[in-house]
């Protein structure tokens, strides 16, 4: 069943239900009961009982952590982000875009650690960075001139409304 998606576990609350289910487990409380009154299907608590058996209260202690141990540790994060600001041309990349293949290359390159592009553009965002495309724009293009002509050239052609003598109607009617 497991967690929706972004939902955080409270782990402490967790612990709490486990070791109520195991008190009345031991006052002689049937599972499904038990299950009721903590508000767990019956298999946890038949999961429970089985742990309770063979390890005891400290069998149904919370979890340290959920989930796999980071690959990278904070100094290289630290690395890479000082990879991701010297650019892409510092690995030899023609260009100045950062992609997700060449996000997963510097940190291989940085850390020895090998990422699929997916997971790289999650680390990115971890360090708050965020996806964005640059803006296309011709090697030629003269900022001044455009200004100038914004300025000076477009009022003059710019359309204005005219003067208007009596409005316009139109009849729906058919004759």
């Amino acid at each position: 069943m497991g967690n929706p998606a972004g939902v955080r576990r409270d782990f402490e609350e967790l612990e709490e239900r486990r070791l109520q289910a195991a008190q009345l487990l031991r006052e002689g409380v049937h599972q499904a009961e038990v299950a009721r009154q903590v508000g767990v299907h019956r298999q946890s608590v038949s999961r429970w009982a089985t742990q309770l058996q063979q390890g005891g209260m400290r069998a149904l202690k919370k979890a340290a952590h959920a989930g796999r141990r980071a690959r990278l540790r904070p100094e290289d994060l630290r690395r890479i982000e000082k990879g991701l600001k010297r650019g892409p041309e510092a690995l030899g990349y023609a260009t100045s875009l950062w992609t997700a293949w060449r996000v997963a290359h510097l940190i291989e390159q940085e850390c020895g650690v090998k990422y699929h592009p997916v997971q790289a553009w999650r680390i990115l965002r971890q360090l708050g960075w965020s996806c964005q495309r640059p803006a296309g724009r011709a090697l030629e293009r003269d900022e001044d001139k455009i200004r100038r002509w914004k300025q000076q050239r477009w009022p003059e052609i710019k359309k204005k409304p005219g003067k208007s003598a009596a409005p316009s109607s139109s009849s729906t009617k058919a004759d």
